[in-house]
């Protein structure tokens, strides 16, 4: 059986834009890493229901940046551009479509703000509500500089998440049926904790918030009544001993639950975690990807396996993950991938 994916890449030295990979779950083994769209620089996607694509996307003009999406319709073999939503400046760094509302948000990381874009018949987008993060920001070089928001995306209860790194907080946003933002609370996280990407059990009510400039992971309760987050716990993604650099990065919750998972773009890893009842973190493997600074990850339908991109050395590996442990085993690696950053099903 084979399973494909889609890989947004930066495109600063060999990428072309938008790549498709497939899995050979049988061999087990990567394969036919196959070039599908241009797009600038397409970091991150989102895939929409009703088959198209909204990628990250940035364009050069007599020595102008525009940065936005690019929309992409893929119900044929080839995809085929709809829409370009360009303004000038830096592009964002993550998109998500919200099935229910037909919305589509943007987290622009430069720019400190998250967009709000109605999604018309056809795919096109129309901005809706944008707000700006103009809080304090926490003490990191990498905060001095402003807000930083790196994440919007639903909660369990389909409201609007963002996570800003500049600011050491956590947005919580209620979302009109038309797009508009009202804004419902804010987690204050210690100094230095930089939220990155969050991920939802709503079983157990918490989320679990990896902080790229602390390399750590936060347990939080979610009380969706109250519509505000606690930190209950957190623990570490990378060993103590380890006192090089490191930036955690992309987090992915198994749908069972039971384990967590971390990419560490520095120690150059996967970091499992193990889950208690109350969703609180055992660190319980830390695993090389097999290249330099890893990016993204994700899995096939069945979670059997696992597939990380290294954005630096080009590369992606392919891992078996255990069911019953959690942990993850190499079956492949150096398999060209071209500044891989995201990893979609397609």
């Amino acid at each position: 059986m084979t399973e494909d994916f889609y890989i947004g890449t930066y495109t600063k030295r060999i990428s072309r834009g938008i790549y498709r990979v497939s899995v050979d779950t049988k061999k087990p083994e990567l394969t036919d890493c196959e070039w599908l769209a241009s797009a600038g620089s397409p970091t991150y996607i989102a895939k929409a229901d009703a088959k198209r694509l909204y990628v990250i996307n940035k364009k050069e003009t007599d020595g102008q940046t525009q940065g936005g999406l690019i929309i992409y319709d893929v119900s044929e073999e080839k995809p085929r551009a709809i829409q370009q939503v360009l303004t000038h400046g830096a592009s964002p760094a993550y998109v998500a479509v919200d099935e229910d509302r037909q919305l589509v948000y943007t987290a622009n990381y430069h720019r400190g703000t998250v967009t709000v874009y109605a999604v018309a018949d056809d795919g096109t987008l129309l901005k809706t509500d944008q707000v700006v993060d103009d809080d304090p920001v926490g003490p990191a070089p990498e905060q001095a500089d402003g807000p930083h928001p790196h994440f919007a995306n639903l909660t369990p209860d389909n409201r609007l998440v963002a996570c800003d790194l500049g600011t050491d907080r956590v947005y919580l946003y209620d979302v009109s049926d038309d797009g508009k933002l009202s804004a419902v609370s804010t987690l204050e996280m210690p100094a230095g904790f930089g939220p990155r990407h969050i991920v939802f059990d709503a079983s157990k009510n918490v989320a679990y918030l990896v902080g790229e400039l602390s390399s750590n992971v936060a347990t939080l309760a979610y009380d969706a009544a109250a519509g505000k987050f606690t930190v209950k716990g957190i623990v570490s993604a990378i060993p103590d001993d380890w006192t090089a650099h490191n930036g955690s990065a992309a987090i992915r919750l198994s749908s069972d639950g039971r384990f967590l998972y971390v990419s560490n773009r520095g120690q150059n890893t996967l970091a499992v975690f193990s889950t208690d009842d109350e969703g609180q973190l055992t660190r319980i493997q830390n695993i090389s990807t097999e290249g330099d600074f890893p990016r993204d990850f994700n899995w096939t339908h069945d979670e059997k396996f696992v597939i990380v991109v290294n954005q630096n050395s080009d590369n992606a590996s392919l891992y078996t993950r255990d069911a019953q442990s959690g942990q993850l085993t190499l079956v492949q690696k150096d398999f060209m991938v071209p500044e891989g950053v995201c990893v979609l099903p397609a």
